[in-house]
């Protein structure tokens, strides 16, 4: 067995060496540059990926800057990317690096995996790229690596297996190149031993790959049990009053969190303007229920992991007040918030040009 494991490792970094694909972060020492690439690239694609990763530098440059920055312009450059709790985390860790570790990303995997939004996986990440420590990385990919060339028939959807993978991928990495190990086997993953039509005729494991000799490649790993998502139903209320909307902050423990919204009404299923107008929001929003509806939208849907969500808008005139939890904004300043997906959506359109 352990000349199968010195082969795989020996292979993986031969492999590297030859198919080597520059990145911004990649050959990167900063642990700063190295610890936002990680966070970025968790459930984002690449492609996706880079132009945040070169934004967000831009305006935050250092760990610094980063913790002084209020949480709105932190959440602004995120716009978009989604899974937004990255975003909180990540100015959260930045707060703690300046007050407890002067400012520097601590150089211990038990430290790093203290700090917020930081797993096993992304301290591995930091701990190898930024310090050469050899602590093996175990995300998707490698999972799949392993899986297969040894045959493991297990998900590692539990503590028990996260432990057995870990501990198989530890004995794996070189030692001395710790980091260009890690980056090996992630991109291997990525661009040989992928979920669907891996390249197995050209992979230079396939000599003691187990999956592969015994055809059971497509088998491995286990697939997961597909997740039932929730449908969710959003009606937005666009008032407009003396050339202003109003939004207000999401600050429940829910999707979007710290991102911006306006009047929402949720319901079981979507319904016509007619049959929301019961609803209490509409007479905190409206209290004199003296209004015109100027349009309705089409219905815009977002996908999230666990949800759908469908929204409408309604553009609304009014002339009474709106109660002092909404935020008046006008069109020119609208930009500056930071919403989720589905309403930037309906702002890209350049609908809010009725509030002039």
């Amino acid at each position: 067995m352990s000349s199968i494991k010195t082969y795989f490792t020996r292979q993986i970094l031969q492999w590297h060496s030859e198919h080597f694909r520059p990145m911004p972060w990649k050959g990167e020492k900063d642990p700063y540059k190295i610890w936002l690439s990680e966070i970025m690239l968790q459930q984002t694609r690449v492609a996706q990926g880079m132009p945040y990763y070169q934004k967000f530098l831009k305006r935050f440059p250092d760990v610094y800057v980063l913790a002084n920055a209020s949480m709105d312009e932190v959440m602004k450059q995120w716009e978009g990317l989604g899974y937004y709790s990255r975003a909180r985390h990540l100015h959260a860790s930045a707060k703690l690096i300046v007050k407890h570790f002067d400012g520097h990303l601590p150089a211990s995997y038990k430290e790093l995996i203290r700090l917020p939004g930081i797993g096993p996986y992304t301290a591995s990440a930091i701990a190898s790229f930024a310090y050469g420590i050899p602590s093996a990385v175990v995300d998707g990919n490698v999972h799949r690596i392993l899986s297969r060339y040894f045959a493991i028939n297990k998900l590692i959807d539990n503590s028990k297996n996260k432990q057995l993978f870990t501990a198989l991928a530890n004995q794996l990495i070189d030692r001395q190149q710790a980091a260009a190990y890690n980056q090996a086997i992630m991109d291997f993953g990525a661009d040989v031993c992928l979920a669907k039509n891996p390249n197995c005729k050209s992979c230079i494991l396939e000599k003691h790959c187990q999956a592969y000799r015994s055809n059971t490649v497509n088998h491995l790993p286990p697939p997961r049990k597909r997740i039932k998502k929730r449908n969710r139903f959003f009606h937005y209320l666009i008032i407009i009053n003396e050339g202003k909307t109003f939004i207000r902050k999401r600050t429940e423990q829910d999707i979007w969190k710290n991102l911006w919204e306006f009047p929402m009404i949720e319901t079981t299923e979507l319904k016509s303007f007619k049959s929301i107008l019961a609803h209490k929001l509409i007479n905190e929003c409206l209290p004199v229920q003296q209004f015109e509806l100027i349009k309705q939208s089409r219905i815009y849907k977002q996908q999230l992991t666990h949800q759908n969500i469908n929204a409408v808008f309604y553009m609304i005139k009014s002339n009474n007040q709106i109660a002092r939890a909404w935020q008046p904004v006008d069109s020119k300043s609208i930009l500056n918030f930071a919403f989720p997906g589905i309403i930037h959506s309906f702002l890209s359109e350049k609908t809010l040009h009725l509030l002039n």
